[in-house]
């Protein structure tokens, strides 16, 4: 890909995520029997042939950086270039958390500064999906664009949920014309992807700007500002893409990944998806196992029934016991006869015996981590 770097987001804390978001970065969520949510925007990068990524944390940053490490299983521990990763800034006169994106970049701009890529890819962290960036690129120039801007019709998702992202209306030539970011009553399903290409001098440019007239935010004091006075286009989107905004949406986004088709265009399109590597032996099931489309990751010990769920690492199924449409994170133990339905179960919690509990898609039930029920 054409001298290009990139740049990942990772936000503040979300409250619609609750107990999930509690003790961990938004990004570092689990998702999918074993990978982080910050693996799919890494991995898209990496295969796109970008080597040289910073991650702006945030809130609750140790898991994130705990994950990442050095970068080793996206190639990225590198003598030059590779991956940085930028916690919250703790010295100078304004230490603390970062007021907005641009902030956030602007406090990190020395990383661009000393870069020498033409082009950047600034993206958030907090999306699902599977994209080469090289077509956008090849748009955005062939445009003769100042910034690009990934967009997807998001018809498909429910309306009540659009209110979180910013939506998007463009001219006949693709020119955005109109932009607004979490808009109570949007106008359109056309909804931004959170994913921008631009110079990677232009970008250092509005960053000095905004910071010079004391505005903090990207979408709203660069993209929505500058619509105007910039190039500002679309690039459209048409695969699987979902931004984990809500519980709601995390449920679905691991229900979804049961779909063989989802999973084909997450997993097996445009290159790997990369993760921290964890060495568990295989899953094992016993005679009584009954399992039916599923996802069930290494170290699980299966007795008995699980249907339409996502198991992580080293989750105990006991015997007699019955999973339906659940999501269960690494460590944790369903005792015998247990009976449970639409149910997110975070790491390491232990349902005793004979417990029945039964959410519904809507709204599934909440269990938080290390919690003895």
């Amino acid at each position: 890909m054409k001298s290009t770097m990139g740049m990942i987001l990772t936000g503040g804390k979300n409250d619609r995520l609750k107990e999930l978001a509690e003790m961990r970065s938004s990004t570092a969520v689990p998702v999918g029997g074993k990978y982080r949510v910050i693996d799919f925007v890494l991995s898209n990068m990496v295969n796109s042939g970008i080597t040289n990524i910073g991650v702006l944390t945030q809130y609750s940053f140790r898991s994130l950086m705990d994950h990442l490490g050095s970068g080793k299983e996206w190639d990225l521990d590198r003598r030059n270039e590779g991956l940085f990763i930028f916690p919250p800034y703790l010295a100078g006169e304004h230490s603390g958390w970062y007021q907005g994106s641009a902030d956030a970049m602007y406090h990190n701009i020395t990383f661009l500064k000393r870069s020498f890529e033409e082009y950047i890819v600034v993206a958030q962290g907090n999306c699902v999906y599977k994209m080469l960036f090289d077509d956008m690129l090849n748009y955005h120039i062939k445009m003769k664009a100042d910034i690009t801007i990934a967009y997807r019709d998001m018809s498909d998702f429910p309306v009540e949920e659009l209110s979180y992202m910013g939506v998007m209306r463009m001219d006949d030539n693709g020119r955005v014309v109109d932009f607004k970011e979490k808009h109570s009553n949007p106008e359109s399903t056309i909804c931004s992807m959170g994913i921008y290409i631009l110079k990677r001098e232009l970008l250092i440019n509005l960053l000095e700007e905004c910071n010079s007239l004391g505005k903090y935010d990207f979408v709203k004091d660069v993209i929505i500002n500058k619509l105007n006075t910039l190039q500002i286009h679309g690039y459209r989107f048409d695969g699987y893409w979902r931004n984990l905004n809500t519980i709601n949406t995390y449920y679905r986004i691991n229900m979804e990944m049961l779909n063989p088709e989802i999973r084909r265009q997450l997993f097996e399109e445009n290159g790997k998806v990369y993760t921290k590597v964890k060495d568990e032996p295989p899953a094992k099931y016993n005679e009584e196992a009954e399992v039916t489309n599923s996802i069930v990751a290494d170290g699980c010990i299966v007795e008995g029934t699980v249907s339409n769920s996502v198991l992580f690492r080293g989750v105990t199924i006991k015997k007699n016991a019955v999973v339906e449409n659940c999501i269960i994170m690494q460590g944790t133990v369903i005792d015998e006869d247990v009976k449970i339905d639409s149910l997110i179960i975070d790491k390491n919690v232990i349902l005793s015996k004979g417990i029945n509990l039964k959410g519904m898609s809507q709204f599934p039930i909440m269990i938080e981590k290390n919690a003895k029920i």
